[in-house]
Formats: structure tokens, sequence, C-alpha cells
């Protein structure tokens, strides 16, 4: 295996990647820290109360599902304890495919034009 120098192409890319999932790990941080101080320390759905090593149980959860929305007031977020946020997940990946099922129905379709359209006349035609 040959190894990557810092100022080959794959290096660059390696270098991209590296900085990247770092980021990523601060901006985790980040939001995690700013929910633990707006939010009481209870699950959103069970209840549970949590506190010292604990803690750790908590997890942050994106209500619309989407990492990348973390607003300062928290109103994408609610603590969760490991089970709950399992739970939502679960429930979450299981009524996706109906939903999208539904959407689909609804979605006008994509493109209007039809290319063959007329393909059976010109057929005719030439016979």
């Amino acid at each position: 295996m040959r190894s990557k120098k810092p100022g080959t192409r794959s290096g660059k890319l390696d270098e991209i990647i590296a900085e990247a999932r770092r980021n990523r790990g601060q901006r985790l941080t980040a939001y995690r820290d700013r929910a633990m101080k707006i939010f009481p320390h209870i699950c959103a759905r069970c209840g549970r109360e949590f506190s010292g090593k604990r803690l750790s149980e908590l997890t942050v959860h994106h209500k619309d599902h989407n990492h990348d929305n973390n607003p300062s007031d928290g109103s994408n977020w609610e603590l969760l304890c490991l089970e709950c946020h399992d739970k939502e997940h679960a429930r979450y990946l299981e009524e996706e495919p109906d939903d999208e099922a539904k959407w689909r129905e609804e979605e006008d379709p994509v493109s209007t034009y039809r290319p063959f359209a007329s393909l059976e006349d010109l057929l005719k035609k030439k016979k």
C-alpha cells in the first residue's frame, strides 16, 4: 500500500474528510451542551430524571430528524433517554415508507412529456 503525501490529491481529500469529522464532533458537542443547559435533565417521553454519571444516558433528539437544524433556542430539540430515543427512531423508520408512498401518490407527475406518444401512428403510416 502506498503512502499518501500531504500535497497529493488523495492526501488533500484525506485532510478534508478529517476536518469534516472534527467539525461534526464539535457541532455535536456544542448543541448537546446547549440542550443540557436549556432543558431539565428529564426524558421528555418517559419522565425519568437523570443526574451525575447517568447524564450521559440522555440524548438530544431532533424533532424534525434534521441534525443540521440546531436553532440556538432549542426549539428543534428534546432530551430523551437512550431507550426512548431508540424507540422514537424505530417508529420514525417504520412510518417513513407509508408516508413516502402517500406523498408520491399526491405528487403531480414529474413530466408530462411523452416521447413515444405518436409512435403507433408513425408505425401504421409506414405499413
